[in-house]
């Protein structure tokens, strides 16, 4: 891993990523959801060390995600340059995503390259389980890391919460409920509108839509006691 620097091609990353082979990582891997057909069974923290190493490359980052490699596609994520990243590049690598670890790990690259107005509604309504959970991951991301962000452009992602809050798959639902918990602990401006949407969401006769928003009442209960009634 010392040999890796700013000047590794991705030939060369690869090489040394196979080195670091762990099959009983592997097999522990699997029992969190995250899919190894491809793993190498490097953890993500050391996967986040190769990435210090070598620092940015995009053109270095497309090569790696086109490998298929899970560690590969993780340093794609970190080491891609937000700013050079297309709409083009974007919904190519969402078409190949097949993993919630993956998924979360590339949405906050897609937030940071300011393309995320146009992707998120266009993941949403996305009807493949991965991208549309990009969606709402990112929509998790940016109501943390988006600090200097409208609040209205944030509120305004309560919408397609609402919209596809009915989506029973696993991915799909807990990314919904992660980005409405997210909104609602942003702030004060944000946190009523979110607890409006939960308490309606609570109340549902949909079962996801339920537990979606019990879910996340609990987690503002916790946090900020009972919602004052405005």
């Amino acid at each position: 891993m010392e040999s890796l620097g700013p000047q590794s091609n991705a030939s060369e990353v690869l090489a040394c990523l196979k080195t670091l082979r762990n099959e009983t990582n592997i097999a522990g891997m699997a029992r969190f959801g995250i899919l190894t057909d491809t793993a190498l069974g490097i953890s993500t923290d050391d996967v986040r060390k190769i990435a210090r190493l070598i620092k940015k490359d995009h053109a270095r980052a497309l090569e790696l995600w086109q490998t298929g490699v899970r560690e590969a596609r993780l340093l794609a994520a970190f080491t891609a340059e937000p700013k050079k990243l297309s709409l083009e590049e974007a919904r190519r690598w969402a078409a190949d995503f097949n993993s919630w670890e993956i998924v979360d790990s590339v949405a906050d690259l897609f937030v940071n390259s300011g393309l995320w107005p146009v992707l998120i509604p266009e993941f949403a309504a996305d009807e493949r389980e991965f991208v549309r959970r990009t969606a709402f991951s990112m929509m998790a991301w940016a109501a943390v890391h988006l600090k200097k962000e409208p609040d209205a452009h944030i509120l305004a992602f309560l919408q397609l919460i609402e919209r596809y809050a009915s989506d029973p798959r696993n991915f799909v639902k807990k990314a919904v409920n992660w980005a409405l918990r997210q909104i609602g602990k942003r702030n004060a401006v944000c946190r009523n509108p979110a607890w409006v949407l939960a308490e309606k969401l609570g109340r549902s006769s949909d079962r996801t839509e339920r537990w979606i928003g019990k879910d996340a009442l609990r987690e503002f209960e916790k946090k900020f006691g009972a919602r004052a009634i405005d």
